[in-house]
């Protein structure tokens, strides 16, 4: 793991320490040998060179930004497109309950022809 990832990580609230860690497990996890890298101040993960997921964090949410989405359908009030039409991002603020797993499968779709 990244060291200056998990520094970005540790200065968080702790209810976005615990959203963006289980984030990095879930995407490590589902990309093998994914490169993961703090870039434009963001935790960042690669497969094969090629942008496949980014964790951001603002005040209140926590954004995790999938690469190569176009596929996905959106999901009102939680995965939505980006300016960009390969991007799709879920929003993820205090409290809320999410669901890991779907994130994991759709990582896994998106990052499967990187």
């Amino acid at each position: 793991m990244n060291q200056e990832v998990t520094a970005y990580i540790e200065k968080l609230q702790p209810w976005q320490v615990e959203v963006s860690e289980t984030l990095r497990k879930m995407i490590l996890k589902t990309i093998p040998g994914a490169e993961e890298r703090l870039q434009y101040g963001k935790p960042h993960y690669l497969k094969n060179g090629h942008y496949a997921a980014v964790i951001h964090v603002a005040k209140d949410k926590v954004s995790f930004m999938l690469f190569n989405a176009t596929e996905l359908p959106e999901v009102k009030g939680f995965l939505k497109s980006m300016s960009a039409p390969d991007r799709k991002t879920a929003t993820i603020t205090e409290g809320q309950k999410v669901d890991y797993k779907q994130l994991g499968d759709w990582l896994k779709k998106t990052s499967a022809a990187l």
